[in-house]
């Protein structure tokens, strides 16, 4: 076992970690309804789980059959303050690439109201909505059987960007964040959420995502500069699933 809190698989090219992800999906949905019944997953926005997201959903590959949709519930660890069919919503770009594909029950699409002008209000209501699907108690967290991330050129996963209030929230399960450098709110996932989900994958795919990711995983830890630095599960599997253009200047790939 490796003595590094993480595992990493390097894909050759993007088409085979966008296969390597799906299988990864397969196998903790089977693992998950097999042993509860259910499989509760928090979902990322950008191009690479959407790649991901159209071959679940494919005719052509064999995903489609191995997806327990009828058991899936599927959440999103963040989306942006707009409407649910803006061109900007991590929701509007699932729906395209997957939930317009295949049979999902309605009730199991938990989706942020991104549209709701107050994002405070939208932040606490999508906790009351995790509250209530993990009936939580007091104190209590969620436990995503996955969470997917993906991670920006400046180093932010979910919308927790550099700098940021939300990277020091404790007590809170979802809260708006504001991002100066876009001049809007993001509604996120806290990190003690992602970090108490039983397996989080992050996919990383590109050159532009070269120098942060060797930045993230083998520089100094400064996660107020490199949120994604945050994500170290409490008790659970992290998993860095990277092709070789981002993976390039890694030392330890193995």
């Amino acid at each position: 076992m490796p003595s590094r809190p993480y595992n990493i698989d390097i894909a050759t090219h993007p088409e085979v970690l966008h296969r390597r992800a799906a299988e990864e999906f397969v196998r903790h949905a089977e693992t998950a309804v097999r042993t509860q019944g259910h499989f509760s997953v928090a979902l990322s926005g950008g191009s690479t789980p959407k790649n991901l997201y159209a071959l679940l959903a494919s005719q052509d590959h064999a995903f489609r059959a191995q997806v327990p949709w009828d058991k899936v519930h599927f959440f999103w660890g963040d989306e942006r303050h707009v409407s649910p069919d803006h061109p900007d919503s991590n929701y509007r770009m699932t729906h395209e690439a997957m939930f317009s594909k295949v049979a999902v029950p309605t009730a199991h699409i938990h989706r942020i109201e991104g549209e709701n002008p107050d994002a405070d209000k939208a932040a606490a209501a999508y906790e009351q909505t995790l509250r209530h699907h993990f009936r939580l108690q007091s104190g209590q967290l969620p436990r995503f059987d996955l969470v997917l991330l993906g991670m920006g050129p400046d180093g932010h996963t979910a919308s927790l960007f550099p700098g940021t209030k939300a990277l020091h929230e404790q007590q809170r399960l979802v809260v708006a964040n504001w991002v100066e450098k876009f001049n809007t709110f993001r509604i996120t996932f806290t990190v003690p959420v992602l970090n108490n989900a039983a397996a989080v994958m992050f996919l990383i795919s590109g050159e532009d995502k070269t120098d942060m990711l060797r930045t993230v995983l083998e520089g100094e830890k400064q996660p107020e500069h490199y949120p994604s630095q945050l994500i170290r599960p409490t008790h659970g599997e992290l998993l860095w699933l990277v092709d070789q253009a981002a993976a390039r200047l890694l030392e330890h790939k193995g």
